[in-house]
């Protein structure tokens, strides 16, 4: 005997049901357990009196890495500073914005908290600079363990970003 069924419908819905079963099943790490969420938390964050890393001001610092020392021309090289300002909107944007806090800090004021080394250092080779450098570990922290990640720019793409943020 042939049973033939006209209603795909039909089979989708008992599927859907067979499927659903009915049963409660407990799933870690999805949903809200209702029973805790107006609940106040007893645990609080330790306080501290330590200004977050992006905030802290380390202008002694010239990081690990290549760059051991530059010298600013007191005036800025606009040209450098246009191309600098270019890769940074091809490369930078993605997790850094001027106006607020990202995925990475701000680099406006970056002058003032940091030296143009430590700077330079940083973008040329983030990896080096969140293993070795204690101000670059603490931004890790600070920023969820977001990693900077390596541009591949050279010496000087990167110095015409540090020209740019002179500008800022």
């Amino acid at each position: 005997m042939k049973i033939r069924i006209h209603h795909p419908i039909l089979i989708a819905s008992i599927l859907l049901l067979i499927s659903c079963g009915g049963k409660e099943e407990k799933k870690e790490g999805f949903g809200i357990d209702r029973s805790k969420s107006t609940e106040k938390s007893t645990e609080t964050a330790p306080a501290t009196d330590e200004v977050p890393a992006s905030q802290r001001i380390t202008l002694d610092d010239k990081g690990v890495g290549q760059i051991k020392d530059i010298t600013l021309d007191e005036e800025i090289n606009k040209e450098m500073a246009a191309a600098g300002g270019a890769l940074y909107k091809t490369n930078c944007t993605a997790c850094h914005k001027l106006d607020k806090r990202f995925i990475g800090p701000s680099p406006i004021g970056i002058l003032e908290r940091r030296s143009p080394e430590w700077i330079m250092n940083m973008i040329l080779d983030p990896k080096l600079m969140t293993e070795q450098d204690r101000c670059a570990k603490d931004l890790l922290i600070e920023f969820n363990g977001a990693a900077m990640s390596n541009q591949n720019l050279t010496v000087e793409e990167t110095r015409s970003i540090l020209e740019y943020f002179r500008t800022l």
